[in-house]
């Protein structure tokens, strides 16, 4: 949907690059957007964006500023380190976090904001690299509902679900949850594909089964048969490093709401091993290494 609103956008890499790409050309605004890489730059020069030199420059005018960044600590810092957004942008000013934070980090940083007279939303995002370049994400946000109906429109260039979660922090809430849930199957996948292989059945020939009963899943369809059949784990994926970042997020949630979460904690002793074997940088379903017992910790070698 197009807009007469002037937008930011910081963080142009695998996820924020196509998404970038997507609000510049579908949303009538020529987005002025900034990374600190130059390669991630370069690849946005033949979109519509209009690629900047500075933070600055990308906050500077604009009325609503999108950030995808790594984790937290990047969107803490940006917003509200010296020399950030909560310094440079007006008053008014709406700043909407793409990337997948905390709870409780994501409502410091919008009382910190508020304090300045400015506005936050917590908007994470979730499926694929190839949804994002679709245009085909699906987005929990955080937000109070004014805030929500104004950028609903906008998310609309992004992704084909986009979900008002509740208040500040609930998109973050919903999102780790959401990939709390994703590890944790990927994880029972790997064994189950292993104890089905030595039982004598084909990996092939396990999934294509269990897809035709009540086993069957978006893991196992996707994550199963695309990364953890043909044993495909590439650099530049959603790698075992952000797995641990995300469950610890949750792990942290689950202390402040009082829960026993002991399926999550085995889940990130799991990736643990995983990194400790030195495939921390790989797609995740990496996990089905380990499981099998082809990755010992120390082991950097790649399967």
């Amino acid at each position: 949907m197009t807009t007469t609103q002037k937008i930011g956008f910081i963080g142009l890499g695998v996820m924020g690059g196509p998404m970038c790409r997507n609000m510049a050309e579908r949303s009538g605004s020529a987005a002025r957007a900034f990374d600190l890489c130059q390669a991630a730059r370069d690849a946005l020069a033949d979109s519509r964006a209009v690629l900047v030199d500075s933070i600055a420059d990308a906050v500077r005018e604009a009325d609503i500023v999108f950030l995808s960044l790594p984790g937290a600590a990047q969107v803490d810092a940006l917003c509200c380190g010296e020399g950030g957004i909560s310094s440079i942008g007006r008053r008014g000013l709406l700043v909407v976090d793409l990337s997948t934070t905390t709870v409780a980090s994501a409502r410091s940083v919008a009382e910190r904001l508020t304090a300045v007279g400015m506005e936050f939303a917590d908007a994470p995002v979730a499926r694929t690299r190839e949804a994002a370049i679709r245009g085909e994400l699906s987005i929990m946000v955080g937000s109070d509902a004014a805030t929500f109906e104004r950028l609903r429109p906008l998310l609309g260039n992004l992704a084909t679900d986009v979900t008002h979660c509740g208040a500040v922090g609930a998109g973050q809430a919903v999102k780790l949850i959401n990939n709390a849930l994703v590890f944790e199957h990927v994880a029972a996948l790997a064994e189950m594909m292993v104890i089905g292989e030595r039982a004598g059945v084909e990996p092939a020939v396990f999934l294509d089964a269990v897809s035709r009963g009540s086993g069957d899943s978006f893991v196992l369809r996707n994550h199963g048969t695309r990364a953890m059949l043909p044993r495909s784990y590439p650099e530049r994926s959603f790698s075992a490093d952000y797995v641990l970042k995300d469950l610890g997020g949750v792990l942290e949630l689950t202390a402040q709401t009082g829960v026993s979460a002991r399926v999550t904690e085995t889940a990130r002793a799991y990736y643990g091993e995983l990194v400790a074997a030195g495939s921390g940088s790989r797609y995740f379903p990496v996990l089905m290494e380990l499981a099998a017992g082809r990755l010992k910790p120390g082991d950097t070698s790649k399967p």
